[in-house]
């Protein structure tokens, strides 16, 4: 067993979640470990390893690995005049005008992050995703 899910099933114990009662982080806990054995069976170098892992989060938050370019096929109509692009789900364009909802996302003293209508960025192709992070101050009673 390699060094990698040794140390993934130490921390998943540490969690809680490997070995633990609760069907659902038990599950969880075997889902992960066996993708980190497929993972670490591949044998990537530190390299390889980590433009593996860049890559492969982006892919499963199905977010574009290269900028997205405005062309006509990226878009699909989801209402009257309203477009969402087909490779990146938080990228609208309506009348002629490409915006990012996640463009802004704004972040409460205590962490918790949300988005809203002025979290909207206007988008110029090509464009690579990317979000700013707005710190909110703390309100005072």
């Amino acid at each position: 067993m390699s060094n990698l899910v040794n140390y993934a099933k130490h921390e998943l114990t540490l969690m809680g979640m490997l070995g633990s009662a609760e069907p659902i982080n038990a599950a969880m806990a075997e889902h992960l470990v066996k993708m980190v054995e497929h993972f670490s069976a591949e044998g990537h170098s530190g390299f390889s390893a980590s433009y593996a892992i860049r890559a492969l989060s982006k892919l499963l938050a199905f977010e574009p690995l290269t900028p997205l370019t405005g062309e006509e096929r990226e878009w699909m109509e989801v209402s009257n005049g309203l477009f969402q692009n087909k490779r990146c789900s938080h990228v609208f364009k309506e009348n002629g005008e490409a915006y990012d909802i996640n463009g802004r996302v704004f972040r409460e003293p205590d962490g918790v992050c949300f988005i809203n209508r002025e979290s909207r960025v206007p988008v110029i192709f090509p464009y690579t995703p990317k979000s700013e992070y707005v710190d909110r101050e703390a309100m005072t009673a």
